[in-house]
């Protein structure tokens, strides 16, 4: 556990929201190596000059920071990219689901273990999940998921994983109608919901914006910069990303929740 404002609110909590890829679920660890070269295919149709590599690196770089959105906007964003090498590109929903299929079949085992029974929910969770959630409920703070995946998928993950019962119907996700629903609505929910203040909520995540967006409210944003192919230790790109979107406290997972409670007074 790092601390990087010493001086952040404590206690009085009443809220937790909690990202889900890669902040308690690791089924899609691995998805920027589907989405990444999915859309390096798109952009070498306009017939561009840069090499793969120098595509490739375009596309890291916004996939990464739109992370934690809906995967519509990283979509978006692809068209847009298209556009400006003279390409025609399909809306942004068709490149959606073109990544979706990908990416279910990549996890298609994984989701066939946890249903079986013949794979232990902890092995596709961030450690110590189960642990931080059963506290937090324990000590009567509502518990929210919101995630940039879509709901249906979230949901199913979710009950595979064993989380689902945690959050008692509050499981947040995606939708087609991607104006419909940010995690900053449901941030914002919270905030009307307690009256007009973020200081009771804390927000988990491994993206930049369930981060900034908690701060943003005044609550107290946790920093869940997992490894997710180690799973171990603290991923320092993720750390130094999440430092800069206003992290108060950074993690690896949850292996050391007690001091974890005891810093945020819980």
């Amino acid at each position: 556990m790092e601390i990087i404002k010493h001086d952040h609110h404590r206690a009085n909590f009443s809220t937790v929201m909690f990202d889900f890829d890669g902040t308690l679920s690791l089924i899609r660890e691995g998805w920027p190596e589907v989405m990444i070269p999915m859309m390096v295919e798109e952009l070498k149709k306009t017939g561009t000059g840069e090499s793969e590599a120098e595509l490739a690196k375009i596309v890291e770089e916004f996939v990464m920071r739109l992370n934690g959105r809906q995967t519509i906007y990283q979509m978006i964003q692809l068209a847009e990219e298209i556009t400006k090498r003279g390409g025609k590109p399909e809306e942004p929903l068709v490149y959606k689901h073109r990544y979706q299929d990908r990416l279910l079949e990549r996890i298609e085992g994984r989701l066939q273990g946890l249903a079986s029974g013949k794979v232990p929910q902890d092995a596709w969770t961030v450690p110590g999940s189960h642990d931080v959630l059963e506290k937090l409920k324990a000590k009567g703070l509502r518990l929210i998921l919101a995630s940039g995946t879509d709901e249906v998928f979230v949901k199913r993950e979710a009950d595979l994983l064993g989380v689902a019962k945690f959050f008692e119907g509050r499981i947040h996700g995606a939708i087609d109608q991607y104006t419909n629903f940010s995690k900053k609505i449901v941030v914002d929910k919270i905030v009307a919901e307690e009256g007009g203040s973020g200081r009771g909520l804390i927000g988990f995540g491994d993206g930049f914006v369930e981060i900034q967006e908690t701060g943003r409210a005044g609550g107290t944003p946790i920093a869940v910069a997992s490894d997710e192919v180690n799973r171990e230790g603290v991923n320092l790109w993720k750390r130094d990303r999440l430092v800069g979107a206003g992290a108060h406290i950074v993690i690896g997972d949850y292996r050391n929740v007690d001091k974890l409670l005891e810093q945020l007074e819980i």
